[in-house]
């Protein structure tokens, strides 16, 4: 640890101690670590990894603590399991996935040593609260609760009431029995439950604060069991109405809310027009949706409370003291899924964007380097995805923008925004790809309201009817507003609190301006990405890319395919475009020369010398290089030579006989010599080391041939001696009968 330059292959240790080294240097900039991958590629365990190697760095060296007191190194480690217990969940891919993107800043003094951190999150699923495919589940926080609590807490929580059945509590509940609530393979959620309070409990908070954010948890389980009846309104209309008021009383009590604003909340909707309120009673299917929605709203509350609680315990005290930073940012992969929604959306507009930041600290890379060694870069041209930045962000005529000008309709709906983008972007008759090239969608597609998006790592298709507005929206009902800020708890209050003041932060002045709107989810997260963006610019960033050998989580096997679709999706593929684009192959002099000088046998010692020793290394270089040249030109102006021919050396028949490779025959310009290396393009490059084979081959045969020679020599003289002795003995035995 802490040790010199690594000769081993690249390691999560290594990315993270070259930051770290790089944040010390002279120059104390700060760094950022960007960790991607898909689900189950291990991005959260490389994160970590990370976490752990800069917090023990930054932990070295500082005062010891008090008896009973954890330092900032073990704060830090501690929050990753509460984050991972409210924001983690199991999928078809991946048993512990983040469903939420993170940025964690890890700051440190001048001196090197870790003051403290602060965490920052994107984008939580909160779809899942009320909505998970079968095989997968919910947050491991209800679960830990469930498996992992105590009889009396269980009997405290009323999760014991009406008796199991013979089930398993996780069956029992609504909200964690959809996916079969499935055990983890690698540890159990009764572990899990007390490694998630012990680190509660590291973190400051106290056991009734503790019990007091589990009772919310238990509250949200009893209110999916919510069920409703229909009944006849007073204007004799279909109305929803609770079917046992009882079982919602003791959801109020766990929740800490008032049990007749949650009925309101739950069986009515409430329109504010011209100052008045207009209530309006749900049907039993819409009180269903308006339970789900309240459970989504709580839920996302109480996590960014839970990642306000954590900063408050690990961010450091004073700003002035931070002289620069480490971030690690932990985010979701590209995603292309048979369906895919508003979240697939965002998910893959991030990572556009990091692509296109991390194309440009590519291009930024190999100009300085060019520029260090003096060689012409101007003509290379990089690869650019600005364009589908712009189809998905721009003002006006972006998709985002658009969704946002359909939610703000009356009557807007997720088909009316579909035909709003295919006449903007599809505009002429029969058209099926935009002028771009980056929004195709046939005439089919837009008959479904479907759209696609020409992302660099491939086509993606999106079904606009797939609750775009709803998740863009993402409004909280004023029934539940009024909820949620007159509650008894004052818990309650805190957290939807947190919530508001995010809200209010990501929307600016936009809530206070006319009409009193706040922005959208897309709106947010543009601006949230942008300012991600423009922080990661700001310092030097480092790579870890997470690949999946296969999707059965299994050791020792490789999925090819799924592996060549990984490193398309991560980009990697998209950065070696990147750099063939430029001169990708590099040797310095004494390697170039020492690698091609074996191309040049006939050329005599006195025109280029075998050896480098007191001679000027970029001439022979460029000798060596002009030699290869002349020599192509003659080779392909001979043609097919006679390995027959008369009069020719053995290694010169040999040479013959062998497969001829490609002419070293190629623009001087696609090699240049810099001051210290040689920059080659792929085909001179491809041409070079075909003749290295060729000549390798070539001395390698007539070694063979050599060493054959002489050990059928070697057998010649032995069967010659031992002919000679036996013909000998003969010949005595003859001449002594006579």
């Amino acid at each position: 640890m802490g040790g010199g330059k690594s000769e081993l292959d690249p390691h999560v240790f290594a990315v993270a101690d070259r930051s770290y080294r790089q944040m010390m240097s002279e120059e104390r900039k700060s760094q950022s670590i960007l960790i991607s991958g898909e689900s189950g590629a291990g991005k959260t365990e490389s994160t970590k990894f990370v976490m752990s190697y800069l917090t023990t760095l930054g932990g070295m060296g500082v005062e010891q603590q008090a008896e009973g007191e954890l330092s900032v190194m073990e704060r830090v480690l501690q929050s990753n399991p509460v984050l991972e217990a409210f924001g983690n969940a199991r999928t078809l891919r991946n048993d512990n996935s983040s469903r939420f993107g993170k940025f964690i800043e890890l700051g440190f003094s001048r001196a090197g040593h870790l003051l403290g951190a602060k965490v920052e999150t994107y984008l939580l699923e909160k779809v899942r609260i009320a909505f998970h495919a079968s095989g997968e589940r919910n947050y491991h926080i209800f679960y830990q609760l469930l498996r992992g609590s105590t009889p009396e807490q269980k009997e405290k929580y009323g999760l014991l009431e009406g008796g199991s059945q013979g089930l398993e509590l996780p069956m029992i509940f609504n909200l964690t029995k959809q996916g079969g609530a499935p055990q983890l393979r690698e540890y159990t959620d009764e572990d899990s439950f007390a490694y998630t309070l012990k680190a509660m409990k590291a973190l400051g908070w106290n056991q009734e604060l503790i019990d007091n954010v589990m009772s919310i948890i238990a509250g949200l389980l009893h209110l999916g069991q919510t069920t409703f009846v229909k009944k006849e309104s007073d204007s004799g209309q279909d109305a929803a109405g609770i079917e046992d008021m009882d079982a919602l009383q003791k959801t109020c009590s766990l929740l800490g809310v008032d049990a007749e604003k949650m009925t309101l909340a739950l069986t009515q909707r409430v329109v504010v027009a011209r100052g008045e309120e207009i209530k309006t009673e749900l049907t039993p299917d819409r009180a269903h949706d308006a339970r789900d929605a309240l459970c989504k709203t709580v839920y996302g509350a109480l996590f960014l409370w839970v990642v306000d609680q954590v900063n408050n315990s690990i961010k450091w005290e004073n700003d002035g003291d931070v002289r620069s930073s480490v971030g690690v940012l932990d985010i979701f992969g590209f995603e292309c899924f048979a369906i895919n929604s508003f979240e697939q959306l965002c998910i893959n507009y991030t990572n556009e964007a990091l692509q296109q930041q991390f194309n440009k600290f590519i291009f930024k890379l190999e100009q300085a380097e060019y520029e260090a060694e003096k060689i012409e870069w101007a003509f290379i041209s990089f690869p650019d995805n600005q364009d589908c930045l712009d189809t998905i962000q721009q003002k006006k005529t972006g998709v985002l923008a658009m969704l946002d000008d359909e939610c703000r309709l009356p009557k807007g709906s997720d088909k009316n925004f579909a035909k709003r983008l295919f006449d903007e972007w599809l505009p002429e008759k029969n058209q099926v790809v935009s002028a771009n090239t980056r929004l195709h969608a046939s005439k089919v597609q837009q008959a479904k309201a479907i759209f696609c998006i020409r992302h660099f790592a491939g086509l993606v298709e999106y079904r606009a009817e797939t609750s775009f507005m709803e998740k863009n929206k993402d409004e909280v009902p004023l029934a539940a507003k009024n909820l949620l800020e007159t509650a008894p708890s004052q818990l309650v209050k805190d957290v939807f609190d947190v919530q508001k003041r995010e809200i209010e932060d990501k929307s600016g002045d936009a809530s206070k301006k006319k009409g009193g709107k706040a922005k959208t989810v897309g709106q947010q997260f543009k601006e949230q990405l942008s300012n991600l963006i423009s922080n990661v610019e700001k310092t030097d960033p480092h790579y870890i890319r997470c690949l999946k050998p296969n999707d059965a989580a299994k050791p020792k096997m490789l999925t090819r395919k799924r592996l060549t679709e990984q490193l398309r999706y991560g980009g990697v593929l998209e950065a070696v475009r990147v750099a063939r684009a430029g001169y990708p192959v590099r040797l310095s002099h004494t390697s170039f020369f020492q690698r091609y000088r074996m191309l040049l046998p006939a050329v005599s010692e006195d025109k280029i010398p075998w050896s480098m020793e007191g001679q000027d290394p970029q001439q022979l270089c460029v000798k060596v290089l002009v030699e290869c040249l002349e020599e192509g030109k003659k080779s392909k102006a001979k043609g097919t030579l006679d390995p027959k021919e008369p009069g020719i050396s053995k290694f010169e028949k040999i040479r013959r006989m062998q497969a001829q490779p490609i002419p070293m025959v190629f623009p001087q310009s696609d090699v240049q010599l810099g001051l210290t290396k040689v920059f080659m393009r792929k085909p001179p490059h491809d041409a070079l080391e075909a003749h290295r084979v060729y000549h390798q081959k070539a001395s390698a045969t007539l070694i063979q041939c050599w060493v054959r020679g002489l050990e059928q020599r070697r057998k010649y003289l032995i069967y010659d001696d031992a002919v000679c002795t036996v013909q000998r003995f003969y010949r005595g035995c003859k001449g002594r009968e006579k």
